[in-house]
């Protein structure tokens, strides 16, 4: 995905006053009533799988109402100074090309996420506050939810807004495979009639 600008937009997008207002303070971002993830590691460590997201990268997914993912795409960010502006444009052609909008609904029931890979530590930037303007707006204009924000750097993962994070993945860590991505399954209880029977079954 490539980013650019006309000369004049370029010139008017350059003024600290135009870029501040597509830019979402962490303040803001907790105030707006972002839906929480019941299970953010499960969705990261999926995403992870699916994208192997490097530096720079931005995965946008889209998720039912059960928390399955419906349809993701990812892209590289082009150097070029943070605005949520050009974010939103890039993830809003993203999500046209994976899933059809919602905007017939009156209530959206899906719900857009978006994990970002970059340098440096998980604390909150004005990158990320161009990304969460961008997400949000996006979101809007297709008929979804606006989801989590969640990042991926050397550290690990974290969800902005909240205080739940993670080691594994991480910005330098391959991906897990699938079966250990999940939880694992439960272990039968042993003893009793039951397992008694099961166990001269297998036994036969």
């Amino acid at each position: 995905m490539t980013f650019g600008l006309a000369p004049s937009s370029a010139a008017s997008l350059s003024t600290p006053a135009a870029s501040a207002n597509r830019v979402l303070e962490p303040a803001e971002w907790a105030a707006a009533g972002i839906p929480l993830l019941r299970n953010p590691r499960e969705v990261v460590s999926g995403l992870h799988v699916r994208h192997r997201p490097g530096p720079a990268t931005a995965v946008v997914a889209v998720l039912d109402p059960d928390e399955r993912l419906r349809a993701s795409a990812s892209f590289t960010r082009r150097s070029a100074p943070a605005d949520g502006w050009m974010f939103r444009n890039a993830l809003l052609a993203q999500l046209r090309r994976v899933i059809p909008h919602d905007l017939r609904r009156r209530t959206p029931v899906r719900t857009a996420v978006l994990l970002y890979c970059r340098d440096g530590d998980a604390r909150w930037t004005e990158e990320d506050g161009a990304w969460m303007w961008g997400l949000r707006d996006a979101c809007t204009l297709h008929g979804l939810r606006c989801g989590a924000y969640i990042t991926l750097t050397r550290d690990g993962w974290q969800v902005l807004g909240e205080d739940r994070g993670g080691r594994h993945p991480s910005a330098g860590s391959a991906p897990e495979p699938f079966s250990t991505s999940e939880a694992p399954p439960r272990i039968p209880r042993t003893g009793g009639a039951a397992s008694e029977v099961l166990r001269r079954a297998a036994a036969r």
